[in-house]
């Protein structure tokens, strides 16, 4: 059994004890307290983003554009349409729409070369050529009769018997036409020239638009001018037995009345190679039924069905140089007249001012030979 020490000393003893665990646990306190501010920050919970940010496509690329996503609108959201970034202008596109190509650098505004030779003048066209069969129908437009000069017809006529504000060039004859019933009077009787032509479509609404009776009935004044007479011009079926037309000629006969020619109008939808074939076939099945001359006082390209074809410039030209030679090459075919001469509105006309033809102009010039 161990001697008892003296109580300074155990006191002591308890001092340093005690010491020592204040030491230990202040040290395994700073432990805990290092490892804690050690740790990794705490990370915030992600905020979802809103449907049309979401929606935004990343930067554009020059690869064709699609709309993007249409996002789900809630209750209390509007959708927004997302424009699309544009890579070469700054303002967005509407949604969907390309991107618009960079500008072309124009090539009036390039340098040229030393010693470059300025671009050569469009050569003149050639003289036009002129027949007596070729003609055109036209209405009034700033260069008629300058265009009437150039284009190189025989004839004219403008639904008239008043040619004064397009008087015809030397060497072209003006036709005169009585249009309807009411055109039926002294005055246009009395128009100058020893041919004239009948009624405007008389089987159409909004034309001359008349009874073969009443066409019948009024003839008379017109066979009492002396002059060749044309027939009524009707729209479509002039081939067909029964129709307008064959009833006129018809009544013409039982009474006694004189038609010295068949006037014709013509419009093809087929743009193809095999619309002038048509042509003359419609043509030909006339002059079968009848025996007269034929007039084609108006013909051309035009789909009148409403779905708005329109033949391009290839198609005028070629369909323009196949039918003229057709007719110059018909015996009885004494005339034909293009649907018309002023070109101010897209279509099929052949001058846009009285020395500008179109490319259906150029070839119309060009035409009459057989």
């Amino acid at each position: 059994m161990p001697a008892m020490l003296p109580s300074w000393v155990t006191s002591r003893r308890r001092r340093i004890a005690l010491l020592t665990v204040v030491v230990l646990l202040a040290a395994c306190g700073g432990i805990a307290l290092v490892r804690s501010s050690s740790a990794a920050p705490e990370v915030a919970s992600p905020v979802p983003l809103s449907p049309s940010a979401s929606a935004r496509p990343a930067a554009a690329s020059s690869g064709p554009k699609t709309a993007p996503p249409t996002p789900t609108a809630t209750a209390s959201e509007t959708p927004v349409a997302t424009p699309v970034p544009s890579p070469t202008a700054g303002a967005p596109a509407a949604v969907g729409t390309p991107a618009p190509a960079p500008p072309q650098p124009s090539t009036a505004t390039q340098p040229k070369a030393p010693g470059a030779a300025a671009p050569a003048p469009a050569a003149p066209l050639p003289p036009a050529t002129h027949t007596a069969k070729k003609g055109v129908a036209t209405w009034e437009f700033s260069g008629a009769t300058a265009a009437l000069q150039d284009v190189g017809v025989g004839w004219y006529y403008n639904w008239s018997t008043s040619n004064t504000s397009m008087p015809a060039p030397p060497g072209v004859e003006y036709v005169p036409m009585i249009w309807g019933a009411a055109n039926v009077t002294p005055g246009a009787l009395a128009a100058p020239g020893s041919t004239l032509l009948g009624f405007n479509e008389p089987d159409m609404g909004g034309q001359a638009d008349m009874t073969v009776d009443r066409a019948l009935e009024l003839w008379p004044q017109l066979q009492a001018t002396g002059k060749r007479l044309g027939s009524p011009a009707v729209a479509w079926g002039a081939d067909r037995a029964g129709g307008w037309l064959d009833q006129f000629m018809t009544g013409a006969k039982t009474r006694g009345l004189r038609v010295d020619f068949i006037t014709l109008h013509w419009y093809g939808s087929d743009f193809g190679p095999d619309a002038v074939n048509q042509l003359q076939r419609y043509v030909a099945a006339v002059h079968a039924r009848y025996g007269l001359p034929i007039w084609v006082t108006e013909y051309s390209l035009i789909d009148f069905s409403g779905s708005g074809r329109v033949a391009s410039d290839d198609q005028m030209v070629a369909f323009i140089a196949a039918s003229t030679a057709m007719f110059e090459s018909t015996p009885y075919v004494e005339r034909y007249a293009w649907f018309g001469l002023p070109a101010l509105e897209p279509g099929t006309g052949l001058y846009r001012d009285g020395s500008t033809p179109t490319p259906a102009g150029v070839a119309y010039r060009a035409a009459g030979k057989g």
